[in-house]
């Protein structure tokens, strides 16, 4: 087995609110191998977005990353300054962002913020490399070499999106971060995106963190899947074993929503609400939602523990 080219041990990330600490990310640990597709799943408001900002060390105030090492390519981070970890950026590890039309700056066009990532990393190349580059890149997720003299108010969401996509690889990376990258996108165009990511992904050989609440999506991309609740890791398995066996009822829950040609009728939503991250209750975070809860799921935190080939934070697993 190859070493993990991105290990995450114990990550805290709390945030200072008036009425206490908010604990957003709670003791996450998991590994990421080269070249393969982790998906990390859950609600809203789970942790997934600031798990990644925190990989990235993205956090701002009021927020902040309590305890936990994370370990890039052999680097552990928390020994970099911010220098140094700007020089990671891009070139060993990018995010793809959430919000396209929010990431893209509107005033500059496609192909200037483009160059921008080559000089922010020292390369200052003559004008006709750095637009033999551009094109390349917009080649390579689909785009035409035109797109480059655009600016974003000029494209369509699907463009959008994959012209960030375009400068997430533009130095090669060996980890992509793929913050729910087809939100607000219809499901023609979620399709391309995603053949987009899958293609890229592929020609550089690098390792993909997919962050969603699609399941069917993450089903047909991801070859292992996290899933989060309350800030917590509840389940990690093999892509084929969670969505044939999950363990953990709010896995269940999140399958069982999924719309099915076999079972028409009334979709099953997952009951209640997620909790407040500032006020969780007491035990296990889901038990006010789970229909198998017991007494213990009450007054007692599950810890993950190994379920054959999973890791399940369950006291019913």
């Amino acid at each position: 087995m190859s070493e993990p080219i991105l290990r995450v041990e114990g990550l805290r990330v709390a945030f200072d609110h008036p009425l206490g600490k908010v604990q957003a990310v709670d003791d996450v640990s998991f590994t990421l191998s080269p070249g393969e597709r982790f998906g990390l799943a859950g609600e809203s408001g789970s942790g997934k977005s600031t798990l990644a900002l925190a990989i990235l060390r993205m956090i701002k105030p009021p927020g902040r990353i309590d305890t936990g090492e994370v370990w890039l390519d052999g680097a552990r981070l928390a020994d970099l300054d911010e220098d140094g970890i700007r020089a990671l950026r891009l070139a060993v590890i990018a995010l793809v962002p959430q919000g396209s039309m929010n990431s893209l700056n509107p005033v500059l066009r496609i192909g200037r913020q483009i160059a921008d990532a080559f000089a922010d990393h020292g390369q200052h190349l003559g004008r006709h490399e750095e637009k033999r580059r551009i094109a390349g890149l917009l080649a390579d997720v689909g785009l035409p070499e035109t797109v480059s003299r655009m600016y974003p108010h000029e494209l369509s969401g699907g463009m959008k999106q994959r012209a960030c996509i375009a400068i997430a690889i533009s130095l090669r990376p060996k980890v992509i971060i793929a913050d729910e990258p087809t939100s607000a996108l219809d499901v023609v165009v979620q399709r391309q995106v995603m053949a987009t990511l899958a293609r890229v992904q592929q020609d550089l050989a690098a390792a993909v963190v997919l962050i969603g609440r699609d399941m069917g999506l993450m089903a047909q991309f991801v070859d292992r899947l996290g899933v989060m609740y309350a800030g917590r890791l509840v389940e990690v398995a093999p892509i084929a074993e969670i969505i044939t066996k999950p363990r953990h009822p709010y896995t269940r829950a999140l399958i069982a929503a999924l719309p099915s040609l076999d079972a028409r009728g009334t979709l099953v939503g997952i009951p209640g609400l997620a909790p407040l991250l500032r006020d969780l209750p007491p035990g296990c975070a889901f038990h006010p939602r789970c229909p198998q809860a017991r007494d213990r799921c009450h007054i007692e935190k599950p810890m993950v523990r190994d379920v054959g080939r999973a890791q399940v934070a369950c006291h019913l697993a």
